[in-house]
């Protein structure tokens, strides 16, 4: 990774369990293979962002959703992460429970789903 690169974890159903939505207030237990994950690109010195749709309203029900979000992953053993939905250039991978990869250029999906 190049100075400045970073990856994209989403929160709900790929960090943190999800089965249905309970307010900005509600994070679900931590995914552990996916916090180890984590862990492991930390402990590489590799940058990673929280990318989550929860940002759309950075003040939900009361709260201060980022700080939320980054009090959820102090709790978990992560540091205070950075927390968007924007996507930029520097962005070099995004894990996430609902994105359909596509290969570069051709529209094409690298693997088929039942939606297509």
């Amino acid at each position: 990774m190049l100075k400045g690169d970073w990856i994209g974890v989403d929160l709900d159903g790929t960090l943190a369990h999800y089965d249905h939505w309970r307010g900005a207030h509600h994070i679900g237990e931590p995914i552990f293979p996916m916090l180890e994950r984590v862990k492991s690109w930390l402990a590489a010195g590799k940058t990673v962002k929280i990318f989550t749709a929860r940002m759309t309203e950075p003040h939900c029900d009361g709260i201060d959703v980022r700080q939320h979000i980054q009090d959820w992953c102090e709790r978990h053993g992560l540091p205070r992460l950075e927390v968007t939905n924007v996507k930029d250039y520097w962005m070099v991978e995004l894990w996430d429970d609902r994105a359909v990869q596509v290969i570069m250029n051709t529209g094409e999906p690298v693997r088929r789903s039942d939606t297509n």
